[in-house]
């Protein structure tokens, strides 16, 4: 405190983790340089003009009112406007390699992915919508630009991405930075098939909906990564979770061989074990107080939350209204563990979207 003035009488509060909103953000620095956007601003009034775009306010936000461009033209069409002013697109399809570069129907494409000009906020719009839509839900920079990858290109797309999601408020609110633990953990046996090794866990405390639902029932497949996020009541019966069980999982996916879950009064109870002796499945409880043999649906748990959060911050509904948006966006989004997103693994492509 040195340097203060003794007139002041200070009380310093504590304000933990995510509920200290105003530093977190004043902390934040902007990648943007104030220099470059001094250097294009003429460039980028110029080319939204010939773009003839025009601005509509769209009304206010929790934060701030926001201004929404209402373009007159589909993707299509202004992609192919936007080509012709961008010089440096033009640079590439004349002066790159002819096998990499081509042109189709006016687009200009590389490896069969559609250029994407500098031109306006095109580049901005799409970004937008692969990270605030709902069928989306905030991925992170990796994921979000493994999937943009395979449709779209300019240079710097990575970085592009990088920078996007750094810059999103609701990520930096939600959340949390990890880091890998030191030491070395004994894996589980790697599965052999799809759905025949999968683990599962609550998520409890969840704001009760018009059906009394105040949980969700995670269960992942241990080999393809697909989760299925299951409303419950905290208080369900171990014969309304077993017929749940059968309908879901069974149903679609026949019945595993082993499934590995915490101690969980419901897990440990006799009618949970005699349910999966009939089945034939093979139950493998955690050692207490040592999460992390349950870690893939730990970690599973905490992106649905995560993704939950910003729901709720962006659409403002309850969690049962859009859990099945979230299961869908989750398995259909790339994961670093298995390359590819989880849909990808158990039908042999990814499902389609409004954007693909």
């Amino acid at each position: 405190m040195d340097g203060v003035p003794r007139d002041y009488t200070f009380e310093i509060h504590y304000t933990p983790g995510k509920g200290n909103v105003v530093a977190d953000a004043l902390s934040r620095k902007t990648p943007v340089r104030a220099s470059w956007l001094q250097r294009h601003d003429q460039r980028l009034i110029q080319e939204l003009e010939a773009l003839e775009i025009s601005c509509v306010d769209k009304g206010a936000s929790t934060d701030a009112c926001l201004n929404w461009t209402e373009v007159q033209y589909d993707l299509t069409d202004r992609v192919q406007r936007a080509t012709e002013l961008d010089e440096s697109l033009q640079r590439y399809a004349n002066d790159g390699p002819e096998d990499q570069f081509s042109w189709d129907k006016g687009l200009l494409r590389r490896n069969g992915r559609v250029c994407v000009p500098s031109v306006g906020k095109l580049r901005e719009e799409l970004m937008y919508e692969a990270h605030f839509a709902k069928y989306s839900v905030h991925p992170g920079s990796t994921k979000m630009y493994r999937d943009m990858k395979k449709l779209f290109w300019w240079p710097g797309l990575k970085k592009d991405v990088a920078r996007y999601v750094a810059e999103c408020n609701t990520c930096a609110l939600v959340k949390a930075e990890c880091q890998k633990p030191g030491g070395f953990l004994k894996s589980l046996p790697i599965p052999e098939w799809k759905f025949d090794d999968i683990s599962m866990d609550f998520v409890h405390g969840l704001p009760s909906s018009q059906r009394g639902h105040d949980s969700i029932w995670v269960i992942v497949d241990r080999l393809t990564k697909v989760a299925h996020f299951l409303p419950i009541r905290r208080d369900d019966s171990v014969e309304t979770l077993a017929k749940l069980y059968v309908e879901q999982v069974v149903r679609l996916h026949g019945v595993p061989r082993s499934i590995v879950s915490d101690r969980d009064g419901r897990f440990t109870s006799n009618d949970w074990r005699l349910v999966h002796q009939m089945l034939g499945t093979k139950l493998a409880f955690s050692t207490a107080f040592h999460p992390q043999t349950d870690g893939q649906t730990e970690r599973t748990n905490r992106t649905m939350e995560d993704m939950l959060r910003m729901c709720a911050l962006d659409f403002g509904k309850r969690s049962e209204d859009y859990i099945f948006l979230v299961e869908f966006a989750y398995n259909n989004s790339y994961q670093a563990s298995i390359g590819m997103a989880p849909f990808e693994a158990l039908y042999g492509r990814k499902c389609r979207t409004p954007l693909a």
